[in-house]
């Protein structure tokens, strides 16, 4: 009896399949890093431009150059001045000498990395210079990075700035959660022209996880949510056709969080409430 109600509510939506669908497996793929170096971007770049072009690429000393001419023109940004720290604190300084190794899983990044052990996705990249990182938006699956020992415990990223940098504001290196998904989804982008096509999409998937309602900021940038939301739809699909319809409504849930208007969505959704309803009654 449950097949054939199933069945029935799958050929109800039969007529919903024109949206493309893709499974979104995060897989790292080695890409080389750009072998010319980078120009100082004009001033009046961004704060997500020079992250994007300068500090993500590695290319460190234009970076500098970059924040600290940002800086003149927005001397109280507190998310600038915590990344030219970052760029040039010392990291062995900042996060302790002892550490564990961390062999990096499909889909990390520095910025998940960071999230995870310090407390900050924001800290990524003295995460990343922690470890030598000449490219910090390239991680390779397999790689062993190391982890700082003092980032254990509650409130890590807060004890390490205050234990080993005493003069240090912890709110330098705050970021709000509109800003911290720009920012993800800026480095998506990053990483779609730098060929890793996989971990852009990780990477705006973290983006929509912290802010569901998200714009796009380009045609990339809304080429990624696209996909992403074809790939929830589709495994929300498998899960209804397992009879998991828990799960399948949860993932509908997420793609109409995002996009409202997601047609497909909207009607399997129904339709699994519905069928939900019905199995209730055998």
């Amino acid at each position: 009896m449950v097949a054939a109600v199933l069945a029935a509510g799958l050929a109800g939506c039969g007529s919903l399949r024109g949206y493309s669908s893709v499974v979104v497996t995060p897989v790292a793929t080695p890409v080389s890093a750009a072998s010319t170096g980078a120009a100082v971007p004009p001033p009046g770049s961004s704060l997500a431009t020079i992250i994007e072009r300068q500090l993500l690429p590695g290319h460190y000393a234009e970076g500098e150059q970059a924040l600290r001419q940002y800086l003149q023109q927005h001397p109280g940004d507190r998310a600038a001045q915590g990344m030219l720290r970052q760029l040039t604190a010392d990291p062995q300084r900042w996060l302790g000498s002892r550490s564990r190794a961390h062999v990096v899983q499909s889909g990390e990044s520095y910025s998940t990395l960071a999230d995870r052990y310090l407390g900050d996705a924001n800290l990524f990249l003295i995460l990343a210079r922690y470890n030598h990182a000449t490219n910090p938006s390239l991680l390779r699956t397999g790689q062993t990075l190391r982890i700082p020992l003092s980032a254990r415990g509650a409130s890590p990223a807060v004890e390490v700035v205050a234990t080993d940098v005493p003069s240090a504001d912890p709110a330098l290196v705050a970021e709000s959660a509109v800003a911290k998904a720009r920012r993800l989804q800026d480095e998506s982008v990053s990483l779609l022209d730098h060929g890793q096509g996989q971990q852009a999409l990780a990477r705006m998937d973290e983006a929509l996880k912290v802010d569901p309602r998200l714009r796009p900021t380009g045609a990339e940038a809304a080429s990624l949510r696209s996909r992403l939301l074809d790939s929830y739809h589709e495994r929300a699909v498998v899960l209804y056709r397992d009879q998991q319809l828990d799960k399948a409504i949860a993932l509908w849930n997420r793609v109409l969080a995002i996009a409202p208007d997601y047609e497909p969505a909207v009607a399997y959704r129904a339709r699994a409430l519905e069928l939900k309803q019905r199995l209730k009654q055998y």
